[in-house]
């Protein structure tokens, strides 16, 4: 019974391998459509705008942590969280 049992798995093994391995080698008509792939324009478009969100220039950090020091809740919070939760949570949003 065990014999038939394992047989039976290696089998089932076998097909799987094989059935993927046919289907896997096959070129894909256009790539696009699965969703894989984007357009180039697309991609750097939400790339610049991940970017353009959260660059702030050292000068800019410092600034707003010389702001932030001046309140003590503000600069311990600075401690754990970062600056900008800790001045945004306080002070608003950043003015830059």
């Amino acid at each position: 019974m065990k014999t038939l049992a394992v047989l039976v798995l290696c089998s089932l093994a076998v097909v799987c391998l094989t059935s993927d391995a046919s289907t896997g080698s096959q070129p894909a008509d256009n790539p696009a459509q699965e969703g894989l792939f984007v357009e180039r324009e697309q991609a750097s478009a939400v790339v610049r705008q991940k970017r353009a969100a959260g660059e702030l220039t050292l000068t800019q950090l410092e600034s707003l942590r010389e702001v932030c020091e001046a309140n003590l809740a503000c600069e311990d919070m600075m401690d754990t969280q970062g600056i900008i939760a800790a001045y945004t949570a306080y002070y608003g949003p950043i003015p830059y």
